[in-house]
């Protein structure tokens, strides 16, 4: 038997409590028998298994045994380069996953809420995690249920459940014994942890806590859901495993050609390693690293706090935002939009409280009312204070209007009636005010046939727009108390719409997102109406035929849904499973899905979309758990702007590979030169360590790190499996790679006629400069060197000079010039080196203006 099935005696026998709750004993007795009320994450892991777990990429793996075999070889400098920079990136990965960890941790401690509840009959405040199974919780507006529990006291209590259910709508609460089973939705007598009490009080007998709550229920299974990888993740996992193999086939032909001229075994065998620590770029994955966390740092100051790391480069690729209305698009505050009196409809600007009507409307809504709201905290239903709110707006001292006219008698608001009543004394008399919905009230007052159907047009006016409707009323009294029969007869005063207003920017932002080819849909569990009118304000919806209930949606199956969604804007009346159904479609149709949401029931969704974004101020545990992002100001705009830095980081990456591979595919071909030519090895294995720490590096993080620019927002995003190596990007990688290697064999040659260590020398210098001067040819798709962007990154001017120091530093200090292996040069030969390396940027700035001149950076 379920608890809501059983008797209260029974349950207070069960857990050893009564009416006056739990003594501090059995409270402690409890806790040990039912377990504490906190929700468990799983085991989490340590900080060495999310090290290790840096080291599983396939070209780590490739450039580990390289390490290996030149450690082997006796080949200090190969060996050393590769585990530094591949023990950095793994460092820089697990901090930053240990970075992400924490910030939600902080964010949990500022969400732990605390309950009122009777211990050895003494009413307490206490920390949530010290509710015990039988305690007693005192519950009223304003409180978050803390516990799963039932009701042994109940006046008027209404409760918020959209975390469990997703219905925004408030459920009211009594104490009726049920029979049989029933969905928690219907379960009238039980409060469920996470939800909100939004009007009345009461107290609440515990009956689960922790992971036993139905929040926990749901946690538990969200803790056991598989993750998708990002595009990003996906590229670069097929990119390294194919460009590893490439590479490993160009040197065993090198070591086969080195063999055939009748090369030492060891020796070739050297030559194919150092060609292979050459030609892999294994600060790529350091570089990625570095540049996605840049950007988590800019978006963490932008509101939004991400929890996985390649969340940055997915929300860059995502081309459907599945949104909540409630608090994302909208301010989650009820707000009025129009009143009406005397049959006109006044906007709450032009309102006049010199006009009696307007004087009697307000003070009727102030006083036949039960919110408050005291240092700009607001306590009690939405709607009710909302009233205050505009209460205030208007000028008037709320709390001294009711100081001045107390309340002498009422009759709380319930879901039967839908009406409100209280009585107030008011120059001598006795006024009764009554609240509640258009079409019950108006059937209780004594206006003429007429002038009620002029009221009803003005409700069908408003509840058009998307408006909720509260109808007020008056009656002179006659008696101090007041009964429900005496709510009729009454005289019309006048009506007052309202509704949850959209963000200032919301509107910006979905154009925004419509200019940058992606499509904005709203996902609601409000009414079709509320949610249209937002969504057209808003600019999502701007044909009524694409907006549909969740109901319409069950008619279609799994398949037939994916066309079925194409052209839709808006679900409303939507349930957990819709929101998964939905979320797959779209994902079906090829697109990268973002979903928003902040109750227990969007969990899944969140898990399922390819970057979920959960609520930071009014988002559960559980949802802040499943997804990749937590919004710190639960503002939809602040997630096209994390767009926007996922486009523009995406963008830095790929001008990073651009630099990285051109420039070894250009060492590639310089090796592959002198070994088809049976000339000397171009490069010493210290050059090469200088060449992977320093030019690769550096000017790499300094192009990942490149100004973020608007013009991404113009484009469509990228094709879902579009590969991060098209055949134009890998022809623009061959062809700056041709240019460079030309200048660097030039290099080789002029000084290979003097020695092979004065060719080895100016193809090392030529290859170095030519990269810091090629770091500017990758800062756009356009010639750069004419434009204001050739100076506008100082981490590209950074690593270029430090670049540039080092490098002239090793070719003339004496000290420095025998560890590297340099060979004295003459003036002239010194020149050609920055001739050549100049050079070979002029050529590629002309290649630009002659076939990218007009395209975008």
């Amino acid at each position: 038997m379920k608890q809501y099935q059983k008797k209260l005696d029974q349950l207070y026998t069960e857990f050893s409590s009564g009416e006056n709750g739990l003594s501090t004993e059995q409270a402690v007795k409890n806790c040990e028998k039912f377990g504490r009320n906190v929700i468990t994450e799983g085991k989490k892991k340590s900080i060495p298994m999310i090290f290790l777990e840096q080291y599983k990429d396939f070209l780590v793996l490739i450039l580990i045994i390289a390490a290996i075999v030149s450690a082997f070889m006796k080949d200090v400098e190969s060996c050393a380069v590769i585990l530094v920079v591949i023990t950095m990136n793994a460092i820089l990965g697990t901090v930053q996953t240990v970075k992400a960890e924490k910030s939600l941790t902080n964010l949990k401690k500022l969400s732990a809420p605390t309950a009122k509840a009777l211990r050895n009959g003494e009413k307490v405040i206490i920390p949530s995690e010290e509710i015990a199974v039988g305690d007693i919780l005192l519950i009223e507006a304003g409180d978050q249920i803390c516990a799963d529990g039932r009701l042994v006291e109940c006046a008027s209590v209404q409760v918020n459940e959209s975390a469990l259910t997703g219905e925004s709508v408030n459920i009211d609460k009594d104490m009726s014994d049920i029979e049989g089973e029933k969905p928690l939705a219907e379960r009238a007598n039980m409060v469920y942890s996470g939800s909100f009490v939004t009007y009345g009080r009461g107290k609440m007998l515990v009956t689960e806590v922790g992971m036993d709550t139905e929040v926990g229920k749901i946690a538990s299974l969200i803790q056991n859901a598989s993750e998708r990888k990002t595009p990003l993740q996906n590229t670069l996992d097929e990119f390294g495993k194919k460009l590893s193999i490439a590479i490993l086939i160009v040197c065993a032909v090198v070591f086969g050609l080195s063999m055939l001229r009748g090369g030492q075994l060891m020796d070739s065998f050297m030559f194919a390693i150092a060609l292979a620590v050459a030609a892999i770029p294994e600060a790529l994955s350091s570089i990625v690293t570095i540049v996605l966390s840049f950007g988590t740092q800019k978006m963490s100051k932008e509101n939004a706090i991400i929890r996985k790391l390649q969340a940055v480069e997915g929300l860059g690729s995502v081309s459907v935002i599945c949104s909540d209305k409630t608090g994302t698009l909208t301010q989650n505050k009820m707000t009025v939009r129009k009143i009406m009196v005397d049959g006109r409809i006044i906007d709450t600007d032009a309102v006049d409280l010199d006009d009696e009507k307007t004087k009697i409307m307000s003070r009727a809504m102030i006083l036949c009312n039960d919110s408050s709201c005291k240092d700009g905290v607001e306590i009690g239903d939405p709607t009710e204070t909302a009233l205050i709110n505009f209460g205030t707006k208007l000028g008037i001292d709320t709390d001294k209007v009711r100081e001045d006219l107390p309340r002498i008698s009422e009759i709380p608001f319930d879901s039967d009636r839908k009406l409100m009543s209280t009585l107030h004394v008011i120059d001598g008399e006795k006024v009764l005010y009554v609240k509640g919905a258009a079409d019950v009230l108006i059937n209780r007052i004594t206006s003429s046939d007429e002038e009620k159907a002029v009221i009803t047009q003005r409700v069908a006016e408003l509840s058009e727009k998307g408006l909720r409707i509260l109808a007020f009323a008056e009656k002179k009294f006659d008696k101090d108390t007041v009964c429900p029969e005496d709510e009729d007869g009454l005289e019309f005063v006048g009506l007052i719409a309202m509704m949850d207003p959209p963000r200032e920017e919301s509107k910006a932002a979905v154009a925004e997102c419509r200019k940058a080819g992606i499509k904005p849909v709203m996902i609601t569990g409000d009414h079709i109406v509320t949610a249209s009118a937002i969504a057209r304000e808003i600019g999502i919806l701007d044909d009524h035929s694409k907006a549909v209930e969740g109901h319409e949606l069950d008619a279609y199956s799994d398949e037939e849904l994916v066309d079925f969604v194409k052209d839709k804007a808006v679900y409303a009346r939507v349930t957990p499973e819709h929101k998964i159904r939905i979320v797959k479609a779209w994902q079906a149709n090829g697109c990268i899905v973002s979903m928003t949401g902040d109750g227990v029931n969007d969990a899944p969704a969140l898990k399922q979309a390819d970057v979920g974004v959960a609520m930071g101020i009014t988002g559960t545990e559980v949802s802040k758990d499943a997804a990749s992002m937590v919004l710190a100001d639960d503002n939809f705009a602040t997630i096209v702007k994390a767009i926007r830095n996922g486009r523009n980081i995406y963008e830095n990456i790929k001008k990073a590979i651009l630099f990285l591979l051109s420039g070894n595919f250009a060492a590639i071909l310089v090796v592959l030169f002198n070994s088809l030519l049976g000339l000397p090895v171009p490069f010493a294995a210290i050059h090469l360590l200088f060449i992977n720490l320093l030019t690769d590096s550096l000017p790499a993080i300094g192009l990942g790190l490149e100004p973020h620019s608007e013009e991404v927002m113009k484009r469509k995003p990228r094709n879902a499996n579009e590969s991060i190596l098209t055949r134009p990007f890998l022809g623009e990688i061959a062809l700056y790679g041709v240019v460079i290697a030309i200048a660097v064999a030039s290099a080789f040659l002029m000084g290979n006629k003097t020695s092979a260590a004065l060719g080895m020398t100016m193809a090392f210098a030529v290859l170095c400069s030519a990269r810091l001067f090629h770091g500017f040819s990758c800062k756009k798709k356009g010639p750069v060197i004419f434009s204001k962007d050739f100076f506008n990154n100082k981490f590209g001017l950074m690593a270029f000079g430090l670049g540039m120091v080092f490098l002239n530093s090793v070719l003339l200090v004496p000290q420095l010039k025998g560890l590297f292996k340099i060979a004295d040069m003459t003036g002239m030969q010194f020149a050609w080196i920055y001739i050549l390396s100049f050079g070979s940027m002029l050529v590629i700035q002309l290649i630009k203006a002659i076939f990218f001149t007009k395209s975008e950076k």
